[in-house]
């Protein structure tokens, strides 16, 4: 099993078994810390007078630490970090722990479960989870627990299953080679092709493969029907490669797509259900998001107003495309000086941009900038979660040169989302191709849980400042 599916959201196996493990350890780290601290008085219950109390502390500490890890990135299957990386952001999540605790504890005291046992069920955590993931670094590769995965192919097609060399990009599958057909020329590693006499599904059988991916350039001619539909029924998994790339790398690739694939696929559902609950966590997280920020945003206003000396505007009015490529227009703290594009006209945003104020540069790395758009969310013109919503001068001219440009517009733009969280910042038609690949990704498989999930992660973004232009 390479990947569990959750709300049509792909979950590499090894992830979520890290993720169970981690919540688990974080969960007895507690009764650990009790025994050891009590120990001789009663343990358990000197700590408590009742053991259910201990046991729902124990369950917030559990969800409160994984939910920081998860903000702090710490739970990406293409993740490729050092171990001192790694551990930098573990201590930087115990530390938010400690301090998100501590107010917890504060507003409700009988929560409380001293300071000693406190310190003590922290250390223990953060002590398991750095064995946790040493373990998992060196068990999550072993061959023998990944998914047999055979490779139908040796062309072009075949070349882009080739070409994943990354340790994350293959994490939970193994891939025993590439099965070629006559009619097909070679663009893989030689070293890489089965040679075999066997016709496929007698070796796909002999050899215990758990899943066929089919990346045949030419279908016309020596396709093998009959031989993958007897693996189908003996149990074998059978995916086309764009399922196959989508599952492993958690975008679309629309080099790969055909609209067959589009039309027949799982996802891309939109339906009334889901418009009015995703409509109504916008109203509340959005207004409540402007409660909670509202310091950060008299700040930056005062901030604006004193380097530009009280001239110019405040908040900054750009046209983008929305839902059903409809225009809008989307509401910014101004960054940049006053008329920055006169005589220009639109601009990619690049890094080091001359025309990005002093104030704006410390804006725009923690995305303060964008804290007025949750005005334009609880007008609907936007969602907390989606596809970042482009100039209609770029979308004119991307729809025209990229296959499948205009369907990020099928759901709203959003003020955080998967392609923002998975790629940098883009200011290239390339770019744009790239983030197209993740946004196709999201409006696929949408829903409530996936856009909690990218919320929280989003808090990496703006901690580490990553991506901003």
């Amino acid at each position: 099993m390479s990947s569990i599916k959750v709300f049509n959201h792909h979950i590499s196996f090894p992830v979520a078994l890290l993720v169970l493990v981690e919540a688990t350890i974080c969960y007895l780290s507690l009764f650990a810390a009790s025994s050891i601290r009590f120990y001789g008085h009663g343990g358990l219950e000197y700590a408590h007078g009742e053991v259910f109390s201990l046991q729902a502390s124990s369950i917030l500490v559990a969800a409160l630490i994984v939910l920081v890890m998860l903000a702090m990135g710490l739970y990406q299957a293409q993740r490729r970090e050092v171990i001192w990386n790694v551990l930098n952001r573990i201590t930087t999540a115990f530390i938010v722990v400690s301090l998100v605790l501590s107010i917890i504890f504060f507003m409700f005291p009988e929560m409380y479960f001293g300071r000693g046992l406190f310190v003590l069920t922290l250390v223990i955590a953060f002590i398991g989870i750095i064995i946790a993931r040493l373990i998992f670094e060196s068990w999550v590769d072993k061959h023998t627990l990944n998914k047999k995965v055979l490779v139908l192919g040796v062309g072009e097609k075949a070349g882009w299953v080739n070409n994943l060399r990354r340790r994350s990009d293959q994490r939970g599958i193994s891939i025993v080679g590439f099965y070629g057909l006559d009619s097909e020329s070679l663009s893989v590693d030689q070293k890489r092709v089965i040679t075999t006499d066997l016709p496929l599904d007698e070796y796909v059988l002999k050899n215990g493969i758990d899943e066929i991916v089919v990346a045949v350039t030419e279908r016309r001619q020596k396709f093998p029907t009959k031989e993958l539909i007897n693996c189908r029924l003996s149990g074998v998994d059978v995916i086309e490669l764009p399922t196959f790339l989508e599952r492993q790398m958690s975008r679309v690739y629309i080099e790969l797509l055909d609209p067959s694939w589009i039309i027949f696929s799982d996802g891309f559902r939109q339906n009334g259900l889901k418009a009015i609950s995703t409509r109504a966590f916008d109203l509340f997280a959005s207004f409540s998001m402007l409660l909670a920020t509202m310091p950060l945003l008299i700040a930056s206003i005062v901030a604006i107003l004193i380097e530009s000396k009280g001239k110019g505007t405040i908040f900054y009015k750009q046209t983008r495309v929305g839902q059903g490529n409809k225009p809008f227009e989307l509401l910014k703290f101004r960054s940049m000086c006053e008329n920055a594009e006169a005589g220009i006209g639109a601009q990619w945003a690049v890094k080091n941009d001359s025309r990005v104020t002093r104030v704006g540069r410390i804006l725009r790395k923690y995305r303060i900038d964008e804290l007025p758009q949750l005005f334009n969310i609880l007008k609907g013109e936007m969602s907390l979660v989606g596809p970042r919503p482009e100039r209609p001068e770029f979308v004119g001219e991307l729809s025209e040169k990229i296959p499948f440009y205009s369907e990020r517009h099928r759901v709203k733009p959003g003020l955080a989302g998967w392609a923002q969280m998975r790629y940098q910042y883009g200011s290239t038609e390339s770019d744009a191709i790239e983030k197209l690949k993740y946004d196709l990704y999201y409006v696929k498989n949408s829903s409530l849980i996936f856009n909690l999930a990218i919320l929280v992660q989003t808090a990496e973004i703006v901690l580490w400042g990553k991506g901003a232009r």
